[in-house]
Order: structure tokens, then sequence, then C-alpha cells
């Protein structure tokens, strides 16, 4: 199989799911994330590229790319007509217990309308919080506040939360000063599944910090940030954050405790495979459908449906089809940074798949290094050393001990102080590490174009040192090449050739920043009312 064979240069038949699932995906971007008109022409090239090679490639399957690709734009065109809430004196908000939090007497979270989501915050009263901790559903009514769109990143470098929630399909938010909350009783499905994920929610926080944080990021891809942020940022410095993420690892960690479960019971195959795909589908829930798991879940159906059915469909395949199934059930799928982080990932995967284990972590994190400049702005050049070091901990300590308190913690708390006494003892070693700064280079943010030539060079360098001699790209001058565009972007932020004026909206008065050319200096002048 040769997996990366999917351009005008080859003729063979694998690849057709992959790239018609790139074609969606560049659809997608075309439709939710290109705003400016040089992005929207770039996205239309590389649109019409990926359409040109199906058409040459793949002729006599043309119909059923014409059939995805209209029902993909059929999803996309109803997931725009974003519907408006508008507060009235009937409007109402049904809120699930597990989509807020509670905080001195404040509630902030996701509620739901008619037809669609809202951010919802306020006050609550000591008999409203009562009402949230049953873990029943309630409804919001005789609402009154102010009601208005999210609003976008005003500085540069801010977090915008404008586009993160767009991504999850959310526009609006609602701060109410007063509302009547009404618990609702119900015995469905969704509510019970919500019910679940509540009480789940109660339990991590009764354990021990540490045991908390990690269950609630292994099972549920959550966290209380401001408590832990010294941990993530431990892991974000050293290259590993991807280890607190929900993905292929808890995928594969489920599958092989079912499955030898199953062994034991002596069930078939195909019993097992069920049993898997229904604690696979609640994994799916529990983690609010996080990228990196629907990714490996939706991978290993298909993968064992092939399997059963005596289907020979490739790799490169399986990940396509899985790619096309969710981002029609997710069309802004590709709005967040986890799910192109884990798509691209899986895909390197492949492409390195001929390479030695030391070989491939280097590969895979240039390949992933433009991605994590331009969210991230900062990488580690000794991630692999540290991969070495942090993921057998993590493997063998971290997920053993987390999952295992799980277990025994509603039963005896005698085993949790001990437990956490082994977590306080790695996670100060990786403090510790993490506090040493080694190999941390502040690169700078780079922009979108910056980004796309860096993982075009990227993968024509693993595909010419792949393929070798089949190649007729000399991988030197594209290793040069690389490195070169990197020194050269890097002098660009750092070394500009124009000044800059920058206004700082802080919310209580503006702040200007100007920075002059090379040789650079910055100067911060503060304005305030007072």
């Amino acid at each position: 199989m040769q997996a990366s064979k999917i351009n005008l240069l080859f003729k063979n038949d694998v690849g057709f799911y992959l790239l018609t699932a790139l074609l969606l995906i560049a659809v997608s971007f075309l439709a939710f994330v290109c705003e400016s008109f040089s992005q929207k022409i770039i996205c239309i090239l590389i649109t019409g590229y990926f359409a040109v090679l199906l058409l040459k490639k793949y002729a006599t399957s043309l119909k059923l790319v014409l059939i995805l690709v209209s029902l993909f734009i059929g999803v996309i065109t109803l997931n725009k007509r974003e519907a408006s809430f508008e507060l009235t004196e009937q409007s109402q908000i049904k809120i699930y217990p597990d989509q807020v939090h509670v905080k001195d007497d404040y509630l902030t979270g996701i509620g739901h309308f008619q037809r669609g989501k809202i951010l919802i915050s306020g006050k609550v009263t000591s008999e409203q919080e009562k009402d949230l901790k049953k873990g029943l559903p309630l409804i919001i009514s005789q609402i009154k506040g102010e009601c208005g769109e999210i609003e976008p990143a005003t500085n540069i470098g801010e977090f915008d939360y404008q586009n993160y929630y767009a991504a999850k399909g959310i526009i609006q938010k609602i701060k109410y000063s007063t509302c009547n909350l009404r618990v609702m009783r119900s015995n469905s499905v969704l509510t019970n599944l919500h019910k679940i994920r509540f009480d789940l929610q109660n339990y991590f926080q009764k354990m021990p910090q540490l045991l908390g944080f990690f269950a609630s990021e292994l099972i549920l891809g959550e966290n209380n940030a401001q408590e832990n942020q010294e941990i993530l940022n431990n892991y974000r410095d050293l290259g590993v954050i991807h280890l607190l993420s929900i993905s292929g690892l808890h995928v594969g960690l489920y599958v092989l405790i079912i499955s030898t479960i199953c062994f034991y019971l002596k069930m078939t195959d195909e019993e097992a495979f069920l049993c898997c795909c229904i604690v696979l589908l609640l994994g799916i829930f529990l983690s609010y459908g996080q990228a990196g798991f629907v990714r490996a879940s939706l991978t290993y159906f298909l993968g064992k449906i092939c399997k059963f059915k005596g289907y020979r469909v490739a790799g490169i395949d399986i990940l396509g089809l899985a790619c096309i199934l969710h981002i029609i059930f997710v069309p802004r799928l590709f709005m967040m940074a986890g799910a192109i982080l884990s798509y691209l990932l899986a895909k390197g995967l492949q492409l390195t798949n001929k390479f030695g284990k030391m070989s491939q972590s280097i590969l895979l994190n240039v390949l992933l290094t433009p991605l994590l400049l331009f969210y991230f702005y900062q990488v580690n050049f000794l991630t692999v050393l540290f991969n070495l070091m942090v993921v057998p901990y993590f493997n063998w300590v971290v997920m053993p001990i987390a999952f295992a308190n799980v277990l025994l913690f509603g039963f005896t708390k005698k085993l949790a102080p001990f437990f956490e006494q082994v977590l306080e003892l790695g996670e100060k070693a990786i403090g510790n590490l993490s506090n040493t700064k080694l190999g941390l280079l502040t690169f700078g943010k780079i922009n979108w174009w910056q980004c796309l030539i860096l993982i075009l060079l990227t993968v024509l360098l693993i595909i010419a040192l792949r393929e070798k001699t089949e190649w007729k790209i000399n991988k030197k001058k594209l290793s040069c090449s690389l490195i070169g565009t990197y020194f050269l972007f890097f002098s660009m932020i750092h070394f500009p050739l124009r000044g800059q004026v920058t206004f700082i909206d802080v919310g209580q008065g503006d702040s200007i920043l100007i920075t002059t050319p090379f040789p650079r200096r910055a100067y911060m002048i503060e304005q305030a009312e007072n």
C-alpha cells in the first residue's frame, strides 16, 4: 500500500476516500474559516486541485463524489442558517446541570432554546442552586437581562471566543438579572446520559486535586483550568500536552479492556465489537464529542466492519471515510484546532509508518510544528526527548492510577492519599523539568499563509524521504528550503522592516503598544479614566 500516492504523479487505486475527505475539508474551510479575499482564493485553488485529482484518477466514482459534495453543501447551507434567540416574556431556555458551572453564586454555561444553543450567565439564589444539584434538566423562564452576540477578539494574540463558540454552533450570549428556574422531570435517554455525566463531575470533585484532575481530563475531556493551570502549562511547555487529550490512546485502552473481558466471557468477535461500540459511544457523549476520540472511534468502527464484511480497504481510506462521516455530522469540525491537529497527526502516522520509532517521532513533531506556532506561538526542540521521558510515566503510572481510583474511590477512600502522593511526586518532577525551559523557543505567531507553506514543505519532505528513488524532488534541497523558510519567518516576526501601532482593549481603558522597525524597540502607552 502506497499511502502517499494521491497526486497526479502516480497511478493507483488507493486514496479515493482520503482525497474525497480532503475535498470536503477544503469546502468546509471555504464555508466557515476563510474570511479575507486572499484566503478564499487560495482555498478555491486547493479545492479545485483536489477536484481535478478525483476527476483524473477516479472518474468511474464521479457520481459518488458528486453525491457526497452535494450532501455536504446541503448540510453546510442548513448549518449556516443560524437560529437567533430573541428575548421576550415567553422565552425559555433549557439547561443541563452538567453543562453549567456555579461559583460564588454565579452561573455560567450553555443553554438550549428551541432552535439552537446560547451562552448563559447570571446570579443564582440558594434555592436555585439546590435545584441545579439535583442533576435534572431545568427550564429558565421569565428572563430579564441582556442578550447579544459573542464579541470577537479585539487584540492581537487574544483568544477568540467568538470563533471558539461558533465552531460549537453558538453565536449569542445572555446575561440575565432575574429569572425563574423550574426542574423538568424527564426519563429520556438524553436526560439520563446528562445525569450520568453530572454525577461523574461531582464524583471527581470529591477526589484529591490531581486524581480528580486526571480523571476529569481522561474521561470527561474537561478540567478546572484555574486550579490546574500550572499542570497544563508544564505539559504544554514540554510539548506533551497531547497526553491530556482524549484520543486514539484512550480508544485503544477501552477496546483492549472490553475485548479482554469479552474473551474471558467466551463471547464472539461480533458480540465483543458490539460491547466496544456501546462503550465508545458512551465515551463520545461523556467527552462532548472531542474530535480525537470521535476520529479514533470511527476509525475503529469502520475498520472492524470492513474486516467482518471482508472488504479490503486501505488504512488511508478508513481515515478518509471516518473524516467524511465526522465532517458531515459536524460541518464546523475544522474550525476547531483540536480537530485539525488530530487528523493531521493521524495522517502523519500513516505517512511515517515506514520509518523507525525515533525517526517517526521527529517527523511527526516537525509536521505539527507549524500548527503549534499558529495556535500557541511556541515550540520545544526537545519535545521528542521529553516524550520519551513523560509518555511512559503517563501510560504506566498516571492512567492506571487515575482509572483504578475511579473504580475504587466509591468503595474505599483509603488508597486515594497514596495515589495522590505518587502523582504529586511525578508532577513535581515534570514541573521542575518544565521550569528549566530547556529547548523552549517563543517563535511568535505565524500567519495562516506561513503555516500553510510550512505544512506543505514538511509533507513534501516526508514523502521525499519515504519514497526515496521514486520521488524526483531532492530531499536535501527540501530540507534546506524548510529550514530557510523557518528562519525567514522568524526574522520577519522578530526583526520587522516596518513598525507597528497596536491599540489594546483591556475593558477599562485602552493601551497603545508601539513597536519600531529593526532594531526593534517596544513602548507602551497606558490610558485610563482616572
